[in-house]
């Protein structure tokens, strides 16, 4: 089996040394005598959208370089649950394995493959309740005689017209009327 390996530190100050989380990878390869096709190594936070090795990861498994991908702990691979069950999904569907040496979740066995049903099951629950708390939340407002969306702006488009003939730009005229473009050319298309 061919393996990327993950690895992130939070520092470029010296006190983080990836060798740590490597050291642990690579003698788990060895055990298995798996092939380490690639380390990926982060000097970054986690909480980072952008995050080059991990996009290069990504990249590298789209193309199906490697077999499976471990990492040290999922805190070290993922910002969150759901951003941690949104790779392992694509790495389900591209038939990439993954493995966390700490939690010791292997999608390969069983066990893995049962742990990642119910990390799955637990995230569509919470999306769930998201949505009903939103919707909740909607129903309450109306409700309460709310009005919902972008508040109305009733501006003369016979306005836009007087300011274009001054020789204001469409940017300019959506600023000074705190409009967006789109709104100003709608108006001045208006007969």
């Amino acid at each position: 089996m061919l393996i990327g390996l993950y690895a992130r530190i939070s520092t470029h100050n010296g006190q983080q040394d990836p060798e740590l989380q490597l050291r642990e990878l690579r003698e788990y390869c060895c055990r298995r005598e798996w092939q380490v096709f690639g380390e990926y190594v982060d000097h970054i936070s986690g909480a980072k959208d952008r995050r080059p090795e991990l996009d290069r990861l990504m990249a590298d498994a789209h193309h199906r370089r490697f077999d499976a991908v471990i990492v040290w702990r999922f805190d070290r691979f993922a910002r969150s649950v759901s951003h941690l069950l949104r790779a392992l999904e694509t790495f389900r569907a591209l038939g990439i394995e993954f493995v966390s040496l700490s939690e010791q979740v292997d999608t390969s066995t069983p066990m893995g493959k049962m742990v990642f049903t119910v990390l799955a099951a637990v995230a569509e629950l919470e999306r769930s309740l998201i949505v009903e708390r939103v919707k909740a939340g909607l129903r309450n407002a109306r409700a309460k005689g709310k009005r919902l969306g972008r508040p109305h702006i009733s501006i003369s488009p016979t306005k836009f017209r007087e300011l274009r003939a001054e020789g204001l730009t469409l940017r300019d005229i959506a600023k000074c009327c705190h409009v967006s473009k789109t709104t100003v050319i709608r108006g001045l298309n208006q007969q």
